[in-house]
């Protein structure tokens, strides 16, 4: 079929396609980049904690009263973790100072040389009884974790001893020492001549910040043996066997205050609680999105369809002289359907340079990654088959109508 008697056609009247190429255009550069900010906030929002099985594992903030002296609260720890430890169906518990994606918590610069001028990165301090790496499952790929007698006993509120040793993440590893081995190197917090050395004796794979920071930021984490004490309060993490966390949950907490002979305030919270309070807000905007990419595109689609129709009610006569002069049902469908196509066609260009010009500023505004192709292409492909879709039911209506009645006057 002659391409040229349809765009002679569209000529004559370009203000119904040109706003069909418009509402095209804007759709696929809108639904493009909310489709890749959707997949961007979901793949952070599922990227692994380091943990081995965040939905087996929690933790107790427990302060007990009346108790004044460190002595009593030194003793008072470690007679709560042989109870935490014997309750049944308890993988792992120990002292830890923070959580993974917590959002609260110690963060502190730190260096691979202390003659830098300005640090190397800044990374979640992590303090452990030495019960952190079985406890939360975090697998070791390079070194070995804390000897019982790296581990020293002490009282926060009278002493700020520097550790000895540390483990790291690979990241944070990778960050200081790119292309070397860590394990047996220093490194410092903080620069300059108040910089404290402390050697690593091994990397993790990963260990979420605190913060839980996108990027790889969120994976500096140091961990540093301390079983730490004098101060209101004391954080437990614990595993459980899988599928047992919530009996044991409760187990632990009645062991618990059953043990203590004075009053005790206890929280309790778990790992995948803090992730989803860590990343509702990516989670809300994910939905919001996809809530706004729907509507979008079915209003976009009412437009085309509504659009077609009305040409082809428009040119209903038309249609009728052509099939009394022999035209087929099949050529009055494929005019229709190729002017759409050519239509929408407009549109998917004028979309795709939308898109990549939307991206860029958001790119330079809000720090995104570049919008790949495939979602170019996916939107392009999307709109082709709405634009033949959208034609199809309204010209096969008009070329099965007899030529008689086509052409009769109303």
């Amino acid at each position: 079929m002659e391409i040229r008697p349809i765009l002679s056609a569209l000529l004559r009247n370009k203000t119904g396609p040109i706003l069909v190429a418009m509402q095209v255009a804007l759709s696929l550069a809108i639904l493009a980049n909310a489709l890749h900010i959707v997949n961007e906030r979901r793949e952070v929002a599922a990227r692994p904690s380091g943990l081995a099985d965040e939905a087996a594992t929690f933790y107790f903030v427990v302060r007990n009263l009346n108790q004044n002296t460190p002595d009593q609260m030194l003793a008072t720890i470690k007679r709560e973790l042989e109870v935490l430890r014997s309750v049944p169906g308890m993988v792992s518990a120990g002292q830890v100072s923070q959580m993974p994606m917590a959002q609260s918590g110690s963060t502190t610069s730190i260096s691979a040389d202390p003659r830098q001028e300005r640090e190397s990165a800044y990374a979640s301090i992590y303090a452990t009884d030495g019960a952190m790496v079985k406890t939360f499952g975090l697998k070791l790929v390079e070194g070995r974790d804390f000897l019982p007698h790296e581990i020293p006993e002490v009282n926060q509120a009278a002493e700020n001893r520097a550790p000895q040793t540390v483990l790291m993440t690979r990241d944070l590893a990778e960050k200081l020492w790119p292309g070397a081995p860590a394990v047996g190197k220093i490194m410092y917090f903080g620069t300059g001549n108040e910089a404290r050395g402390a050697q690593v004796v091994g990397v993790v794979e990963r260990l979420q910040s605190v913060h839980a920071e996108v990027g790889m930021d969120g994976e500096y984490s140091v961990v540093m043996p301390e079983f730490s004490y004098g101060r209101p309060g004391t954080m437990y993490a614990m595993r459980a066997e899988p599928g047992q966390r919530d009996r044991v949950m409760q187990e632990a907490e009645q062991a618990l205050r059953k043990s203590s002979a004075t009053p005790m305030i206890l929280r309790i919270k778990t790992v995948d609680g803090d992730r989803q309070d860590r990343y509702r807000a990516d989670v809300a905007l994910s939905w919001m999105l996809v809530t706004v990419s729907v509507l979008l595109l079915l209003v976009t689609c009412s437009g085309i369809v509504g659009m077609a129709s009305l040409w082809v009610t428009q040119r209903r006569k038309q249609i009728g002289v052509r099939r009394a002069l022999g035209a087929r049902k099949i050529d009055i469908l494929r005019y229709f359907i190729l002017e759409n196509v050519l239509i929408t066609s407009a549109g998917v260009f004028g979309g795709v340079l939308l898109g990549v010009g939307l991206n860029q500023l958001l790119v330079s505004k809000l720090e995104m990654t570049r919008l790949p192709l495939p979602y170019l292409i996916a939107g392009a492909l999307l709109f082709w088959a709405i634009g033949i879709l959208a034609a199809y039911g309204p010209a096969w209506r008009a070329a099965s109508t007899s030529p008689a009645l086509a052409t009769r006057s109303t």
